[in-house]
């Protein structure tokens, strides 16, 4: 299988500035050689080309930058459809988590995929809903055909672009009131970090792969870094305490990978301007690694 790297330097969609250079920072963490020692094929592809925060305006408060974030989406949607479309495996390197309505719109074109979420936030908000008007806090919204129809649609009339009953978050920790009201009336599968405590993270991460790849033909991953405690990954732009372990964010991208129905796969919200000598960076690495077949022991427990 040949992987190709699409790198996202957007930081459109949040308020922290730095985290557009996450794709260097990964690749930085020799991510294409370590997934060459796999034995894969990988083409970087570069990076989508997005537009600088001056160069663009805020013209609607509730939807900032959304200007600029809509052509960048459809660069975004592009690389990752042509990819997908050779029968390769897209790996999106952010950058906010805003690129996340393009890629899976981009993934989805020709496949009819459910989609784990992982992320210490839903990002289910909508323009009626968000406290900031950040578009990173509204991408899974959008897959699921909720909020603007400029992000809704994109580029066709598809809507949803994901069933939202094929849409599981997993270590969430830090919802919006109003975003809560839309998950429910969504029905998307929220797996909180109280639920992950409750039960363990083998059950939680299971129930979100049985509920999604139900009648799909693969599964998206999406995997926000600021799902893990900042103890363990601290270069993130939006850290929420309380977060999952190191361990627990390899078990959902091994048990993804078990599965054989992974298509695609997200690593956002690395923002080297707060990490420490490039950890949250090399985590990343890790876990994409771990989604693509790496393990410690392939053996039993014998």
């Amino acid at each position: 299988m040949q992987i190709d790297i699409i790198g996202v330097p957007v930081d459109l969609g949040a308020d922290r500035r730095g985290v557009d250079m996450g794709p260097s920072a990964i690749r930085y963490a020799h991510l294409q050689n370590k997934l060459e020692d796999l034995g894969y094929t990988v083409d970087d592809k570069g990076n989508v080309e997005v537009a600088i925060a001056e160069m663009c305006s805020i013209s609607e408060p509730k939807l900032k930058y959304i200007d600029c974030i809509v052509p960048m989406g459809r660069r975004v949607a592009g690389a990752v459809s042509t990819s997908a479309q050779a029968g390769h495996f897209p790996l999106v390197l952010g950058g906010d988590h805003s690129l996340a309505f393009a890629s899976i719109r981009g993934a989805a074109k020709h496949k009819k995929l459910g989609v784990i979420w992982v992320d210490a936030h839903a990002d289910f908000n909508t323009p009626a809903t968000t406290p900031s008007g950040n578009i990173h806090g509204m991408p899974l919204a959008a897959i699921a055909g909720f909020g603007d129809r400029r992000l809704v649609q994109l580029w066709d009339e598809t809507v949803p672009v994901v069933d939202p009953r094929r849409i599981a978050v997993i270590g969430a920790r830090d919802l919006d009131p109003g975003e809560k009201t839309n998950l429910r009336e969504a029905g998307v599968m929220v797996q909180s970090m109280e639920q992950i405590d409750r039960h363990g993270m083998y059950q939680t991460v299971m129930k979100a792969i049985e509920r999604v790849s139900r009648d799909v033909d693969g599964i998206y991953l999406s995997f926000d870094m600021d799902a893990l405690d900042p103890r363990h990954a601290p270069g993130v732009g939006t850290p929420v305490p309380a977060g999952l372990t190191q361990r627990e964010g390899h078990l959902v991208c091994e048990l993804v990978a078990e599965t054989g129905k992974l298509l695609g796969m997200d690593l956002v919200e690395v923002n080297p301007i707060l990490d420490v000598q490039n950890q949250t960076a090399i985590l990343a690495v890790d876990f994409a690694l771990s989604e693509l077949g790496r393990r410690v022991w392939n053996g039993d427990g014998a």
